[in-house]
């Protein structure tokens, strides 16, 4: 043991990747359905490398913890304030009920069984699976003003309760969301989702993680004119309501330029490319032709972000009404978004200035709608170290503020600030999208990284502390993680189902995961849903109890 402590002493940050790679193959291993995953194994690692003596300055803890927070507050930004609005007032609700009944419990707890602040802290971050409690009930004990010393072992308390309660906190939700909901709604999820695709849908099932359709909307085919021969190139295109574009076309081994008043005559072999329907139905003036030479061409997505002056609010039909057909012509909409949110490519859809528009089509049309409707918003994998760096800082000062609140200093602390930050910057982005890029591999990155590292120096730094702990208290505070793991779930499915009105499976299974952040109990509900069902109300209420269950680990700390 001492030549690994010698080893430790030389290079500590040995330690700390150690833990990481013993920690995330852990994490990895299943036990039935259940993995403890890569943020908990490190810290497990973390604990038990611990014990050969090592220390891992604070200073690369602050700065792992601040990078992970920001990250989910920028990926979190745009759905957290779309979300706050009249129609998921539901999903809002049972995300802010959940997170208050959280506290509640933790709070009894801790006062009927006598826990310190670090532990109830702990409990909270374990029992709840929420990690960032860590970091933000750490930062809060900090500014306590108490003695280095006694900082340090609540700090190490925290990390300590957190692991010896985190297992079951994991399991515990997919217990309730997986197995127990379906039984108390009488209905399986599987079944919930085929019913609620139909009535959310119009019978048009949703696309899962790696799907697509077998039929796509946009789609090309060549065919040998037929019935739509004596007709000119745009005679037949405004019959199908320019739904489709005629690409390319091929005349007795001749290209031809397929000009508006060309007429097309009979074997003519044409490439179309549009909406499948007006393609299926242009297809009866011909047979299909499998591969012809010099008739292919290549078509482009084009990222556009509509800022045309006069239009904002303006419908897609309106819009289509408005544009020239010259300047729309061989141009398709293929999706929008709206703050990194999905829009239905409808003809009633309003397009508002910010709207980021993915246009199909050949290389030049798609060009030139880009230029008509905004500006094109240029593909990048580089992350916009600026925007990243202000909002780092912003929200590092904002942490610094404390308000004493009936003699109880209250504050956000640099992972609440980095938090609050990180949702506004996300949010602007989502407005501005030509402003502060951050691709979502690196995000990804900055989440996975940010906190597996936090958390591996945490248990670097409390292990020696963590086995006294464990043998003092370990059974209670494990017991308790239990209660605080099911009462608050169990008692928000009730909720859900009876004032809230829920009346589907799948859908309270996905609110209720995402109400406790709970990934891994939401990866259980979507294979027994087999559907993408349950994401819609887990997007709103994972993106509230984000925020919400993050903020628990200061108000634990101020109140108990």
């Amino acid at each position: 043991m001492d030549w690994l402590h010698h080893i430790f002493q030389k290079s500590p940050e040995i330690a700390l990747f150690l833990s990481l790679a013993v920690g995330y193959f852990i994490g990895q291993i299943n036990f039935g359905k259940f993995q403890l995953g890569g943020v908990g194994g490190s810290l497990l690692a973390a604990v038990v490398i611990s014990q050969a003596g090592v220390t891992i300055d604070n200073g690369v803890k602050s700065v792992m913890f601040a990078v992970f927070i920001y990250a989910v507050g920028y990926d979190s930004g745009p759905g957290f304030f779309n979300s706050l609005n009249r129609k998921t007032l539901r999903e809002i609700a049972m995300a802010i009920f959940l997170a208050v009944s959280a506290l509640i419990t933790v709070v009894v707890c801790a006062k009927l069984f006598h826990l310190n602040k670090g532990l109830a802290a702990g409990l909270a971050g374990g029992a709840l699976t929420q990690s960032a409690i860590i970091g933000t009930a750490g930062d809060a004990i900090a500014r306590l003003g108490l003695p280095a010393d006694q900082v340090k072992s609540l700090q190490s308390d925290v990390a300590i309760a957190y692991a010896v309660t985190y297992v079951f906190g994991s399991l515990g939700a997919i217990i309730v969301c997986v197995n127990i909901l379906p039984k108390f709604m009488g209905q399986g999820l599987r079944e919930a989702s085929i019913e609620a695709e139909k009535e959310l849908s119009s019978g048009s099932s949703s696309l899962g993680a790696g799907q697509i359709r077998a039929l796509p909307e946009l789609v090309g085919r060549a065919y040998k004119i037929d019935v739509s021969a004596g007709k000119t190139v745009k005679a037949v295109e405004t019959q199908h309501q320019d739904m489709l574009t005629i690409e390319k076309i091929k005349r007795g081994g001749q290209q031809l330029d397929p000009a508006p008043d060309l007429v097309l005559k009979p074997d003519d072999v044409v490439l179309v490319v549009g909406r499948r329907e007006a393609v299926v139905a242009f297809g009866a003036s011909g047979g299909e032709v499998a591969t012809v030479e010099d008739v292919g061409v290549v078509m482009q997505s084009r990222e556009g972000v509509f800022t045309r002056k006069g239009m904002n609010h303006t419908t897609i039909a309106a819009a289509r009404e408005v544009v020239d057909r010259d300047m729309r012509h061989g141009v398709f909409i293929q999706s929008a978004s709206r703050a990194g949110q999905p829009l239905p490519i409808l003809p009633e859809t309003k397009l508002e200035h910010g709207d980021v528009i993915t246009f199909y089509g050949s290389p030049k049309d798609t060009k030139r709608a880009v230029d008509a409707a905004g500006y094109e918003l240029p593909y990048s994998n580089k992350t916009d170290f600026i925007y990243m760096g202000v909002g780092l800082v912003l929200g590092l000062l904002i942490g610094l503020i404390v308000l004493n609140v009936g003699g109880i200093p209250l504050t956000l602390g640099s992972g609440g600030g980095c938090l609050l930050a990180g949702l506004l910057f996300g949010w602007m982005r989502g407005k501005h999208p030509m402003y502060g890029a951050m691709p979502a591999a690196a995000s990804q990155l900055l989440k996975d990284f940010g906190l597996a590292a936090f958390v591996a120096v945490v248990g670097l730094n409390s292990g020696l502390q963590a086995v006294v702990t464990v043998k003092q208290s370990g059974m209670t505070i494990f017991l308790l993680g239990v209660f605080v793991t099911l009462f608050p779930l169990l008692l928000t499915m009730l909720f859900g189902r009876y004032v809230l009105g829920y009346k589907n499976a799948a859908i309270l299974a996905g609110a209720l995961s995402g109400s406790r952040s709970a990934n891994p109990a939401f990866g259980g509900v979507l294979d027994k849903a087999e559907s993408a069902v349950p994401t819609v109300p887990f997007a709103i209420t994972y993106a509230i109890a984000n925020v919400a269950l993050t903020l628990l680990g200061p108000l634990v700390v101020g109140l108990v």
